[in-house]
């Protein structure tokens, strides 16, 4: 699945580490999602959602249309 998490994090500035924190996950959960190897929660896809002010839609592509 592709997500913008990796550029939403950087638009505020905050390391792998710092938005873990923010989600309540470890640091390689982040860097697991962000990189596709993982697919997040739904739980955990509504708390990012909610954290950056955005639908989950608007972070994370299945690819379908």
């Amino acid at each position: 699945m592709n997500n913008k998490l990796k550029v939403l994090r950087a638009m505020n500035d905050w390391s792998q580490a710092e938005l873990a924190m923010h989600l309540d996950v470890s640091r390689q959960a982040v860097n697991a999602i962000e990189t596709g190897k993982h697919d997040p929660s739904l739980p955990l896809a509504f708390r990012i959602a909610r954290l950056f002010g955005l639908s989950i839609e608007e972070i994370f592509d299945d690819g379908e249309k």
